[in-house]
């Protein structure tokens, strides 16, 4: 089984010179424990491991914190910290006496809980990273850049990067992101889906919510899943899964808390006041909505009737990735307002907003950009726009208006 090489790894390193403590969040299976365990053997510091799935280690760390870091001396990773939110206190306490840098690594994969108590016990002395499933740079091994539309970049690029065609970049979504399937390790992607399901998800809404109907969340998940990049409808999510509203929009919660969904945001300000106010709804890893939706090949996944949602949802992911790998923060909305004009994303930065449109066409029309005229009236000046699509090579209408492939991001 081959190693992928992760684009957080240096970012980690550079980041434990200065803080004591460093979180790790992401779903589970996307590659945290592995890279970390590779990267204590590069440093060679004797760095500890204990994971917390370990019912004994879980027990110590919840009812006696300080006998488990005596046993546990840092420097340390502790993997699923947060079964033990106990142990923050003490490792605060630990952090202030001794000011040692990287002194300790923590995963989790339950990211909003696991965040409030760190905030409310660590504010300050922990680095906070998000790992997500493999991006398409670290699958192609080549470096982790921020997805902009900065022309002269892009320009740049186009020679480094290897060309995809549309069954490759298909192959790619449907197959997903999980690095246990990229890598090889797990052959058979249904049943890695199927007990990653049973085994992580299931238990880990468990955990969340107590009591849990197995067969109403997989319906559940799979309600969500057909409505890839969709406007979140908690209504319909709950009729198809034969739930109450509450009990639907506290599962949106723990599937965002896992780390397996995320939402984007419409954007808005007092300005463009005809906005909608819902958000739309996305996953980490498209492999995992092509096993819930049950599509069983790339090619029948490229002709279906998902297919445009899936090549939104995987665009829209990588952006996703491509900050979070490089520890920023992404600032991605969408646009639709109530005379149904609609920008699949605007990518806000530097005071400026680009606009950004997804289509599953090799050769998108021009007419595509009118649409981003409505953000001319916001007060952050329109930036670059372009259409991420497609097409085999980097290309532009014109200056402000650029096309770009999708395995450019």
């Amino acid at each position: 089984m081959e190693y992928i090489s992760r684009h957080l790894e240096n970012r980690i390193l550079e980041i434990s010179k200065s803080y004591a403590a460093i979180l790790l969040t992401g779903p589970r299976q996307s590659g945290k424990t592995t890279m970390l365990r590779r990267l204590a053997e590069k440093e060679n510091a004797g760095r500890g491991y204990v994971t917390l799935d370990d019912l004994n280690e879980r027990d110590m760390a919840k009812n006696d914190p300080k006998l488990f870091l005596q046993l546990h001396k840092p420097p340390v990773l502790i993997d699923e910290v947060q079964y033990a939110p106990e142990l923050f206190t003490y490792i605060k306490i630990h952090i202030d006496e001794h000011h040692n840098p990287g002194d300790f690594w923590m995963t989790g994969s339950q990211i909003f809980r696991l965040m409030r108590g760190v905030q409310e016990s660590l504010a300050g002395r922990v680095a906070l990273l998000h790992m997500s499933p493999l991006s398409q740079r670290e699958i192609m091994g080549v470096p982790c850049v921020p997805f902009d539309t900065d022309f002269d970049r892009l320009l740049a690029e186009k020679e480094q990067l290897p060309a995809v065609t549309a069954p490759e970049l298909f192959e790619r979504l449907w197959l997903g992101s999980m690095p246990g399937i990229v890598s090889g390790q797990y052959p058979d992607r249904n049943v890695f889906y199927s007990s990653y399901l049973s085994t992580y998800v299931e238990r880990d809404v468990r955990d969340l919510s107590g009591s849990v109907d197995a067969l109403k969340f997989t319906r559940f998940i799979t309600a969500v899943a057909a409505r890839a990049s969709q406007l979140l409808n908690y209504n319909a999510l709950a009729e198809d899964a034969d739930i109450d509203i509450q009990t639907a929009k506290a599962w949106v919660n723990i599937l965002e808390t896992l780390g397996i969904i995320f939402l984007l945001h419409p954007y808005s300000n007092n300005v463009l006041k005809r906005t909608i106010k819902t958000p739309k709804v996305y996953f980490y890893d498209t492999g995992l909505v092509c096993y819930l939706t049950r599509w069983s090949s790339p090619e029948v996944a490229e002709s279906g009737a998902m297919s445009g949602a899936l090549l939104e949802n995987y665009t829209v992911s990588e952006i996703m990735k491509s900050y979070r790998n490089a520890g920023r923060e992404p600032y991605l909305y969408f646009y639709r307002d109530r005379d149904a004009k609609e920008i699949d994303v605007i990518l806000e930065g530097d005071g400026k907003l680009c606009p950004l449109e997804i289509k599953k066409t090799a050769t998108p029309d021009k007419r595509l950009v009118r649409v981003f005229d409505v953000i001319d009236k916001a007060p952050l000046q329109r930036g670059t726009g372009a259409v991420l699509c497609m097409a085999d090579r980097f290309s532009a209408f014109d200056r402000d208006n650029l096309i770009v492939p999708i395995w450019m991001i």
